[in-house]
């Protein structure tokens, strides 16, 4: 198998930052290749996209716009909820990050952007959305389907 295309399994390292440069993740930090398969919507697209024709051992830097990555920062993504939805236990403070439930039943990580005595204003757009990526990419296998 020369190329990863549609359909491999594939097993990559990876390092992702911020444009500033800033790391947000990395799998070498945990020792092992994150796998995935290609085309199969799993990854980003950016990401996804340029594993393609990648061969084992390759390695490669990709940039990727806010757009191929997880979309533009989405005003509407802002929720108020009243306060007494919250769980009690625990006291809202801006910054606070807590997990919403989707209308499929999944839940979403958001974050905690302005409280009052009545209601919570939460941000449920991905931490990374609106941002630009960059990914140093290494193909470590590649095996079929």
């Amino acid at each position: 198998m020369s190329e990863a295309k549609a359909g491999n399994q594939v097993k990559v390292h990876y390092k992702g930052t911020l444009t500033s440069g800033e790391e947000f993740d990395s799998s070498y930090k945990r020792n092992e290749p994150l796998g995935f398969t290609v085309g199969a919507g799993q990854m980003i697209k950016g990401f996804d996209e340029a594993v393609q024709g990648m061969k084992v051992g390759e390695k490669k830097t990709v940039n990727i716009p806010s757009a191929e990555a997880y979309g533009e920062w989405n005003e509407e993504a802002l929720v108020t909820v009243p306060r007494e939805r919250l769980p009690q236990d625990q006291e809202p403070k801006p910054g606070m990050q807590i997990a919403m439930q989707r209308q499929d039943g999944r839940r979403q990580p958001a974050v905690i952007k302005e409280v009052n005595e009545k209601e919570v204003v939460i941000d449920a757009n991905h931490p990374l959305a609106g941002k630009d990526l960059v990914f140093e990419i290494e193909l470590v296998e590649i095996s079929e389907a």
